[in-house]
């Protein structure tokens, strides 16, 4: 395998597998595909494995015509083979067997990043790589390149190869590469505070970019410090993350009407999570925001999460951190962000704190952080067994005709309940948290009651889950950070 670069944090698992299908020994040409949201690191990983391997990078550009990228693609591959006259490919099945033909005898990286952008103005080049890679092809059999296509349109890239798209059956790595989970986004930001680090991670997720080019490493001293970088690097008109969620969106070729798909996150960080509780939050009937739920579902900015007890019903979440943030926090107060006035941003500020945050940002996230933990963090003593789904769902009590919602229920592979979770950021739990999950596990039972928090356990409360025998497990941010 090739050596990680020094200054690539973390990402041990995903260069592993980059590598090694580089660096493969199959003596034909391969094709890859790796995409994943923006600010993931992408590009920094493709260059790096690139100048390792002496392989070859070209980052298109967006809205070029035709032409002007083939020609971009040909001084560059000029360039790299250090040729002194000028090459030209006059049109895609020119470029892609010159770039078959970029080495012949041992396996290199050929990359096109920013993929999307070359098909804008040539929607026929997946077909044409397609015929370029059949099976008994000369060239492709001679060839030792591997062919990697890389864009950040979650929903174009993950077109590629499904359905009856050409490329479908076609690639021999696929890979999209993910957020930073909430353990490794601490160790990146160098946050050892486990409630700081938590209070980072609701803010700006696990995307490295936010520390490393937006905010040129600010990051709070402390607690005490965390209000002021929040009004001074987040919420300031002049920092980079300021318009970030917007240029998501607009970045985004498949989210043509920005001002809907906006509105339908606002209404999901509002707690609007069903299909029908956002249609009504916006004025418009569910069957007119289907398509916008899907499109924001193939972007990556919603998943909806069944409701592991009625199979009828799901829930749709928002997937970054800082896309809640943006539609709880700022939205609202977006024309008084924009214009400074003294003090404004702090009062703002003050006051989103106290009510809207605990309930429209930390309490969500915090809640999918301990799903997360359950699912890939936890023990088995401490789960009851191998998870095979974690997810939050209503329990119907016939017997009192009563609802009871539950922020984690965890089920093994047979479909059996190991586990059901109550999870509260702000509040140290106690005896009644406790007695509220037995209720719901009298109609549901589960080998553990597990009860997360923020703030902390009563005494009473730590003193029943030691006589419990490991059935009920408290799970504190140390716990969250650092345990199983």
């Amino acid at each position: 395998m090739i050596d990680k670069p020094a200054d690539m944090f973390d990402r041990e698992w995903e260069w592993g597998q980059l590598s090694r299908w580089v660096t493969s020994s199959l003596e034909r040409a391969s094709l890859g595909v790796m995409s994943g949201r923006r600010r993931q690191g992408k590009t920094f990983m493709l260059q790096a494995i690139c100048e390792a391997t002496g392989g070859f990078y070209f980052g298109a550009t967006e809205n070029v015509p035709r032409q002007e990228a083939l020609r971009q693609l040909g001084n560059a591959v000029g360039d790299y083979l250090g040729s002194p006259g000028v090459i030209r490919f006059e049109n895609w099945q020119q470029a892609i067997d010159g770039l078959l033909s970029l080495s012949m005898d041992r396996p290199i990286p050929v990359v096109l990043d920013e993929f999307p952008y070359l098909t804008g103005d040539a929607k026929e080049l997946p077909s044409i790589i397609q015929h370029a890679l059949a099976p008994r092809r000369k060239l492709r059999l001679d060839s030792r390149i591997r062919l990697l296509l890389c864009g950040s349109s979650i929903s174009f890239m993950g077109g590629l190869l499904s359905g009856q798209a050409p490329l479908r059956g076609r690639a021999g790595f696929e890979m999209v590469l993910p957020s930073f989970n909430f353990r490794v986004a601490a160790d990146y930001w160098g946050l050892t505070d486990r409630r700081l680090a938590a209070l980072v991670y609701f803010i700006v997720g696990g995307t490295p970019a936010y520390r490393a080019e937006f905010l040129e490493d600010a990051v709070p001293r402390s607690i005490d410090d965390f209000d002021n970088w929040v009004v001074n690097h987040v919420l300031s008109p002049v920092s980079p993350l300021f318009r970030e969620v917007r240029m998501l969106l607009a970045e985004d070729p498949a989210l043509r009407e920005t001002g809907l798909y906006s509105t339908v996150l606002a209404a999901v960080a509002e707690g609007n999570n069903t299909r029908g509780g956002i249609a009504s939050r916006i004025e418009r009937k569910a069957s007119d925001i289907s398509h916008h739920l899907k499109v924001l579902e193939d972007a990556g900015m919603l998943v909806s999460d069944p409701d592991p007890f009625r199979g009828n019903r799901s829930y749709y979440r928002i997937t970054e951190p800082l896309v809640r943030f943006h539609h709880a926090i700022m939205r609202p107060f977006w024309s008084q962000l924009e214009v400074v006035r003294p003090g404004r941003t702090e009062r703002i500020w003050a006051a989103a704190s106290k009510n809207i945050f605990p309930s429209q940002v930390a309490g969500p996230v915090f809640e999918r952080m301990c799903r997360v933990w359950t699912a890939d963090m936890a023990s088995d003593e401490t789960v009851g067994g191998m998870p095979s789904k974690v997810l939050s769902g209503v329990v119907y009590d016939s017997s009192t005709r009563q609802s009871h919602e539950v922020d984690l229920a965890a089920f093994g592979s047979g479909g059996e309940l190991l586990a059901l979770g109550e999870v509260k950021w702000g509040d140290v739990i106690g005896m009644g948290h406790l007695a509220r999950l037995e209720k719901v596990a009298a109609v549901r039972p589960a080998r553990r009651l597990l009860l997360f928090s923020g703030a902390g356990f009563m005494p009473q409360l730590e003193e029943a889950a030691r006589e419990s025998g490991g059935r009920i497990q408290l799970v504190g941010l140390d716990r969250l950070y650092e345990g199983d």
